[in-house]
C-alpha cells in the first residue's frame, strides 16, 4: 500500500472509535429522600436471547445459528423463515468510515439491489450489533443511512450483540453467506481492498466470488477470510 493509503486507513480507524454520549434522559439524577436513605433501583429482567439456541456458535459448513431480530423500521425477521433462499448477512455500522466508503462509491454501492434483482432467491440482511450509546446505534440513524444509500433490504438491530458474537462478527463490514439449506458457507471480508486499496495491487472480490459460486451450485473455494473495517461496537 502507498503511504497516502496507509495514512487514510489510519485516519479511518481513528474515526471508527467515535461514540456518542447517552441522551440525558438515560442518566437521570434523582434527589435522595429527606431521611437520607436511598433505595437501589430494581434490576431489570434480562431480555430474551434473539438466538433460538443461545449457546450456538457459527461454523463454516454447519447450520447457521437461527435468530429473530427487530428491524430499524419496526418489523421482525427470523432467519429460518428464509430457508430455501441464499441469505447474505452484512454486518453494518452506518457511521463507520469503511462502511461509508463501501456504500458511497465502493463495492457495496447498489450491490444488494443489483444482486437481489438478478437473483430473486437471494435475501440480503444488514445487521447492526452496536450497543446503545455506541457509534452507529439507533433506529433513526440506520433508517437515515438506508435512505441515503437507497437500501431496500432490512437493517436488523442486534443491540445485545448476541447474534454478532454467535457469528464471530468482528468488523464492519463483515460478510456472511447462508445457503438455501441453512448452512454457513462464507464468512469474511468483502474483498482484499480496505478503502479501495487492494492488498497486493489486484482486487479480489472475495465475497462476490463466493456468492457467485453458491448461486451456481458450486463449492466456495475460499470460505473463511479476514474481514477489515471498524470493530463491531459491542457493549462488551
Amino acid at each position: 500500500m502507498t503511504p497516502r493509503t496507509l495514512l487514510a486507513l489510519a485516519l479511518a480507524l481513528t474515526a471508527c472509535d467515535g461514540a456518542k454520549p447517552p441522551p440525558a434522559s438515560e442518566t437521570p439524577t434523582k434527589t435522595p429522600p429527606a431521611g437520607g436513605e436511598t433505595k437501589a433501583p430494581p434490576t431489570p429482567a434480562s431480555a430474551p436471547s434473539p438466538l433460538a439456541d443461545p449457546s450456538a456458535v457459527a461454523a463454516i459448513g454447519k447450520p447457521a445459528p437461527d435468530f429473530t431480530l427487530a428491524t430499524a423500521d419496526g418489523k421482525t425477521v427470523k432467519l429460518s423463515d428464509l430457508r430455501g433462499k441464499t441469505v447474505v448477512l452484512e454486518w453494518f455500522n452506518p457511521e463507520c468510515p469503511f462502511v461509508k466508503a463501501a456504500h458511497d462509491a465502493g463495492p457495496l454501492k447498489e450491490l444488494a439491489a443489483r444482486t437481489t434483482a438478478a437473483s430473486p432467491t437471494v435475501a440480503w440482511l444488514a445487521i447492526n450489533s452496536g450497543a446503545p450509546g455506541k457509534q452507529g446505534h439507533g433506529a433513526e440513524v440506520n433508517l437515515a443511512a438506508a435512505k441515503t444509500w437507497s437500501l431496500a433490504h432490512p437493517i436488523l438491530l442486534d443491540e445485545t450483540g448476541a447474534v454478532g458474537h454467535a457469528y464471530g462478527a468482528t468488523n464492519t463490514p463483515h460478510m456472511y453467506i447462508v445457503d438455501a439449506e441453512g448452512a454457513l458457507v462464507y464468512r469474511g471480508g468483502l474483498d482484499n481492498a480496505p478503502m479501495g486499496e487492494p492488498d497486493g495491487g489486484t482486487r479480489v472480490a472475495l465475497f462476490e466470488d463466493a456468492l457467485a459460486a453458491v448461486l451456481a451450485g458450486k463449492p466456495v473455494t475460499t470460505a473463511d477470510t479476514r474481514a477489515w473495517g471498524c470493530t463491531v461496537k459491542y457493549a462488551k
